[in-house]
């Protein structure tokens, strides 16, 4: 790895792990081999970068830290082909380094201060995206796993959910990274669905009323949406309108969006 005498930064949120069993058990989980477009989010030090170049030969990686890259590249002179861009995953197109090529295997020990918004920006490219293996805060893992009914289901599981299948792989302690977090951590696999869990007819009207109905997660239906669908479309969507958004599965939102997506229309 790059030498540990590289400081950590506060505002990229900078958490490198340094733990070889962790790495060891991410690598294994991952299971690169050559021909893969294997790409990393946010190398850091080379922990994971310099094991999975190895398995499978070439590997391109996103990294925000201008300070990185060179020596990271250095590092791995010899293992395999490493492209690395000094870019932010947050805004960085995927799509368009894929090409015409195989869908993109992505790992990446994400930092915590931009893990959500970062996944929402990996959904939009799914369909370039073969699978996804992040290490993430516990809590945000939670929420993506969460089923109706849980405390920590939201907007983020259930946008997730419609993408892909989502399984908890491990969890991770503090020491494992330096310097520690003051949370656990969880590995998690994100595979995009071949179609999508429930089909509606305007995926950006579900965005938006999955958006709406947890922006005030306490309010009911009738009042988290009543700017967009009033208690009687929501009822002929087959949902209760004093329902609370966390009770309802991906069904009953595909449901709502369905009706705003017609409502839309019928106004012009």
């Amino acid at each position: 790895m790059i030498s540990t005498t590289h400081q950590p930064r506060k505002r990229f949120g900078q958490h490198f792990l340094h733990d070889p069993m962790v790495i060891d058990r991410i690598v294994m989980a991952i299971r690169p081999i050559p021909g893969e477009r294997l790409v990393e989010i946010g190398p850091g030090l080379g922990a994971l970068t310099i094991p999975l170049l190895r398995a499978s030969g070439e590997l391109d990686a996103v990294e925000l830290d201008r300070d990185l890259p060179e020596p990271l590249q250095a590092q791995c002179q010899g293992i395999g082909t490493l492209r690395i861009y000094q870019a932010d995953a947050l805004t960085f197109n995927f799509a368009a380094l894929r090409g015409h090529g195989p869908r993109l295997r992505i790992a990446g020990n994400l930092p915590y201060n931009i893990a959500t918004p970062l996944l929402f920006h990996l959904l939009t490219q799914a369909t370039h995206i073969h699978d996804l293996h992040l290490m993430l805060q516990q809590e945000v893992a939670q929420r993506m796993a969460a089923r109706p009914g849980d405390a920590a289901y939201g907007r983020l599981s259930v946008m997730v959910q419609y993408r892909c299948r989502v399984e908890m792989l491990f969890t991770v302690g503090p020491g494992a990274f330096r310097p520690p977090p003051k949370v656990q951590s969880t590995v998690v696999r994100l595979v995009p669905r071949e179609t999508s869990a429930v089909v509606v007819q305007d995926e950006a009207r579900l965005a938006e009323v999955v958006r709406l109905s947890f922006a005030q997660r306490r309010k009911t239906l009738r009042n988290s949406l009543r700017d967009v669908l009033d208690a009687t479309h929501i009822e002929a969507a087959g949902v209760e309108p004093g329902a609370r958004p966390e009770t309802l599965d991906l069904a009953a939102f595909a449901a709502l969006s369905d009706a705003l997506t017609d409502r839309r229309r019928q106004n012009g």
